[in-house]
């Protein structure tokens, strides 16, 4: 008996190893779901798809979904945005990863740099780390190149020089000779990275729903911290994702499971963090905004819906 249908649209990348296991041990149909989770290949396609109905739930940097409401996105909407985060996911897992002959990030002067997207996403942390190296915008040239996937190739293709890269990416481009040039973590400290956002609409009229995935997911966080299911929990990711064999997947597996700096265990909102994100965007974003208070991105109603102590029987 299928469950209820539930398209789910994310950006490639490890952190999306609770999807799989929830799809591979079944967390998703003991909640009643049948997830359906296709890849984006930009931030711009994930936010239009919401908002058209062809995604129900998206995984995306928090970033996207600020930008967005705060009328600062690249992608034309038909309709005014009624994005939100239900979901903390992780701290985005940001490395700045350089192709030979580039060995710094002072020598990234003059050189082409890709982002997902110039004004969204995770440009602005990458615009940030350079500033804090004396490096100005007009020192470095950046192009728009589309999600991890998609700059992780035009990468190894020697097409830019260097680029943000999420796990287990930055391992795969490592092992063929680039350079770690600096972690957005130890920079710019706590940083929100993916969250799970949808249109406030579906969520109202989807309640069950969004709670039942929140359920599902976290029984398979849960599943992923016991370190009895660590060997599984490898091969879960190394069958998802082309280019990891045993060794880079255990390795992947570590960074996401990291209790400080990995996926975030208890689904919560890394204040801090989103903090940070405020920031940026508040520096950065055009036109300019001044933002602070947060609670207009997110609604905890959900989470506390999903994991309220259920009533004793009388």
């Amino acid at each position: 008996m299928h469950g209820t249908p539930l398209r789910i649209l994310a950006f490639d990348g490890g952190f999306n190893l609770p999807i799989w296991v929830g799809q591979d041990l079944g967390f998703f149909d003991r909640h009643g779901l049948d997830v359906d989770l296709r890849f984006t290949p930009g931030s711009g396609f994930l936010v239009t798809s919401l908002m058209e109905g062809t995604a129900d739930i998206a995984l995306a940097g928090f970033d996207n979904i600020v930008a967005y409401q705060e009328g600062q996105g690249e992608a034309q909407l038909s309709a005014a945005p009624d994005l939100f985060a239900f979901m903390g996911g992780d701290r985005g897992f940001l490395t700045l990863m350089a192709a030979a002959p580039i060995g710094s990030i002072d020598e990234l002067r003059g050189q082409t740099v890709s982002v997902d997207a110039l004004t969204t996403g995770f440009a602005f942390a990458l615009r940030d780390m350079l500033r804090m190296c004396k490096i100005a915008d007009g020192d470095v040239h950046y192009v728009r190149a589309g999600g991890t996937a998609n700059r992780f190739g035009d990468l190894m293709a020697g097409k830019h020089a260097a680029t943000l890269l999420r796990t287990p990416y930055e391992l795969i481009a490592a092992r063929a000779g680039c350079q770690v040039l600096a972690r957005a973590g130890d920079m710019l400290g706590a940083y929100m990275g993916t969250v799970g956002a949808a249109r406030r609409k579906w969520a109202r009229d989807n309640t069950g729903t969004v709670l039942r995935f929140l359920r599902a997911y976290a029984d398979a966080m849960q599943w992923l911290g016991d370190p009895v299911h660590r060997d599984a929990s490898v091969a879960v990711l190394s069958r998802h994702m082309d280019g990891l064999d045993v060794d880079l997947a255990g390795q992947a597996y570590d960074t996401l499971m990291d209790p400080d700096s990995g996926l975030i265990r208890d689904l919560h909102f890394d204040e801090a963090g989103i903090k940070t994100v405020l920031r940026l965007r508040s520096h950065y974003g055009q036109p300019a905004r001044q933002l602070s208070g947060y609670s207009q991105y997110i609604d905890m109603t959900y989470l506390t819906q999903a994991f309220a102590p259920m009533a004793a029987p009388r």
